[in-house]
C-alpha cells in the first residue's frame, strides 16, 4: 500500500508519463495481485499451515524475488538505506500488520477485512497536526469520522462478523497508519530500498523464530499436496507482483489520479472471496464499504487541490 510518489535529496523519481492510464491498469494488477496475496494466505491457513509458518514463506520468497529482480539493475548500493533505523521500524511494524491482518482474515470473509484495511488513511490524515506537524483541517476530521462510519455499517452487530476478526482488523487499520506514517521517514530512500528493507525485517524476524515453530507445523507441512506447496509459495510471489506493479504504477500517473482506483483492491477482494468460498457482501456491507470508498476518494480530491494552488 505504500506510494513513492516524490521526489527526495539527489533521488529523482521517473515523472508521471503522457499516458497515465498505464499507471491505472497497473494499479489495478497490483490491488488484484495484493489480494491474491491475501486469498492466498487464507486458503492455506485453513488447511492448518499455522500463521507464523506461513508469513515465513511469504517474507522469504517475497525477498528472493524482489532481490533476484532488483540488484542486477541497480546494484548493491539499493541495499544502502539513509535512515536504517526508520527501515527496521518500518519493516517491522509491517511485519506486525501482515500477523495482525491474516489473523483478522482466520475470522471474516476476504471484502470485509480489507475494507477495513481502508481506514487506515484516513487515521493518518485525522492525526496529521501532531505526528506530521501539518496544519489541522476540519475537513481531514469529517473524512475520517465518515469513514469510521462507514466500517461501523460494514461491522454492526447485525453482520454477522466474528468479534476476534473485528478486533484484529481495527487493529490492522492502526498498525497501517502507523506503517504510513513511518513511511514518511524513510521517503528519502529509494522505493525499492524500502521494498528490500521491508523483507529482510520479516525474513530475518521469523527466521529467527523458525526452529521455535516449525516443529510444530512439520506434520501439517508433510501432509501438503503439491498444489497446496504452490500456493503457500505463491503468496511470496503475490505479495512481490503486488508491491512491484505499485511501484509502477505510481512512477506512471500521479497520485491524485490514481487515489480512486487504489479501493478498487476491495472489488478484487470481494470476487475472489466469492469464487473461493462463496462470501459475498450483502446490501449493507456494500453501502459501508462505499462510504469508506467515498470519504477517502472526497478527501483526496480536496487535499490534491489544496496541493495544487500557487504556492502550495
Amino acid at each position: 500500500m505504500s506510494t513513492p510518489k516524490t521526489e527526495a535529496g539527489n533521488r529523482t523519481v521517473l515523472p508521471p508519463s503522457a499516458f497515465p492510464l498505464a499507471g491505472v491498469l497497473i494499479l489495478v494488477l497490483s490491488s488484484w495481485a495484493l489480494s491474491g496475496l491475501d486469498a492466498s494466505g487464507k486458503w492455506i491457513m485453513g488447511f492448518g499451515v499455522p500463521l507464523l509458518v506461513m508469513c515465513w514463506f511469504r517474507y522469504v520468497v517475497h525477498l528472493g524475488l524482489v532481490l533476484a529482480l532488483v540488484l542486477p539493475v541497480k546494484g548493491r548500493r539499493v541495499l544502502r538505506s539513509t535512515r536504517p533505523k526508520a527501515q527496521i521500524l518500518r519493516g517491522t511494524v509491517m511485519m506486525l500488520a501482515t500477523f495482525s491482518f491474516f489473523s483478522a482474515l482466520r475470522y471474516l470473509p476476504q471484502a470485509e477485512a480489507t475494507a477495513i484495511n481502508f481506514l487506515a488513511p484516513l487515521l493518518v490524515l485525522s492525526v496529521a497536526p501532531w505526528l506530521l506537524k501539518e496544519p489541522p483541517r476540519l475537513s481531514r476530521w469529517v473524512a475520517a469520522g465518515v469513514g469510521f462510519l462507514g466500517v461501523l455499517i460494514i461491522i454492526r452487530p447485525t453482520g454477522g462478523l466474528h468479534p476476534m476478526g473485528v478486533l484484529f482488523g481495527l487493529i490492522t487499520a492502526c498498525m497501517f497508519a502507523t506503517q504510513f506514517i513511518v513511511t514518511r521517514r524513510v521517503a528519502v530512500d529509494d522505493a525499492m530500498t524500502t521494498l528490500i528493507w521491508s523483507g529482510a525485517v520479516g525474513s530475518l524476524c521469523l527466521t529467527i523464530a523458525l526452529p521455535f515453530i516449525l516443529p510444530a507445523a512439520l506434520p501439517v507441512l508433510r501432509e501438503l499436496t503439491a498444489f497446496q506447496w504452490l500456493i503457500l509459495v505463491s503468496t511470496g510471489f503475490w505479495g512481490c507482483l503486488g508491491h512491484l506493479l505499485q511501484i509502477q504504477a505510481y512512477q506512471r500517473a500521479s497520485a491524485s489520479l490514481l487515489a480512486p482506483f487504489v479501493y478498487l483492491q476491495i472489488v478484487a477482494a470481494a470476487a475472489l472471496g466469492w469464487m473461493i468460498w462463496g462470501q459475498f457482501p450483502d446490501l449493507f456491507t456494500w453501502i459501508g464499504i462505499a462510504v469508506v470508498c467515498a470519504s477517502g476518494i472526497v478527501i483526496g480530491a480536496l487535499e490534491w487541490r489544496r496541493q495544487a494552488r500557487p504556492g502550495a
